[in-house]
């Protein structure tokens, strides 16, 4: 395949959920002396030039934590109880607006992943023609993901109680995948007994 014409990387961050196995907003939970979505969307900033952060169940508690920067857009999700993709098509339809040519996904429960990560990722779509780029750990995929527009709409257009998963398992063919020493990428924070597993705070 010959390389496609690349244009700019919005990226959106997913901090909509209810957080109910933690029983707190993951979004505020602590890291680093900063919450998970302030440290998050800085670390992102420093390789995007814009940032998409969707909010839903706990909008009104997260939102004074999110850092006040002109790069970054905040959007609601209003139907997050459809789940994660529900959430994943408000953020697309505003990086849309904001003249995406792609996309790089990110969870606000995946803290840890190192801003090296967010830059190689970006480097390697900009290298390879496939349209999903998907960052990977000892064979496990996780996120950061980037999606080209070429499959924005197959997006939207997913049913979302099967995820954007549906997507990226529909031709393997178009996925490339970025092998990373990064277990950030994997490391899903669900419960308070895994915050003490990843020698985080508890919720307070």
């Amino acid at each position: 395949m010959a390389p496609m014409s690349r244009a700019e990387v919005i990226a959106i961050l997913l901090a909509a959920g209810e957080s109910r196995r933690m029983g707190f907003p993951k979004p505020l939970l602590r890291i680093d002396g900063s919450t998970f979505i302030a440290h998050t969307a800085a670390r992102i900033l420093q390789v995007a030039p814009k940032l998409v952060i969707v909010l839903g169940a706990h909008a009104v508690r997260v939102r004074p934590a999110v850092p006040v920067d002109p790069r970054i857009a905040i959007v609601e999700n209003h139907d997050f109880i459809q789940g994660q993709l529900s959430s994943l098509k408000v953020g697309l339809r505003r990086a849309i607006t904001d003249g995406a040519g792609a996309v790089m996904v990110h969870l606000a429960d995946h803290p840890t992943v190192a801003t090296t990560t967010y830059r190689d990722l970006l480097a390697e779509y900009e290298q390879v023609a496939h349209p999903i780029v998907i960052a990977r750990y000892n064979g496990r995929r996780g996120h950061p993901a980037i999606f080209d527009a070429a499959v924005f709409d197959e997006l939207i257009a997913a049913p979302e109680d099967q995820g954007a998963k549906v997507v990226v398992n529909a031709d393997p063919a178009r996925v490339a995948y970025l092998d990373v020493a990064d277990p950030g990428v994997v490391l899903d924070l669900d419960t308070p007994d895994d915050l003490v597993r990843a020698g985080l705070a508890p919720p307070p």
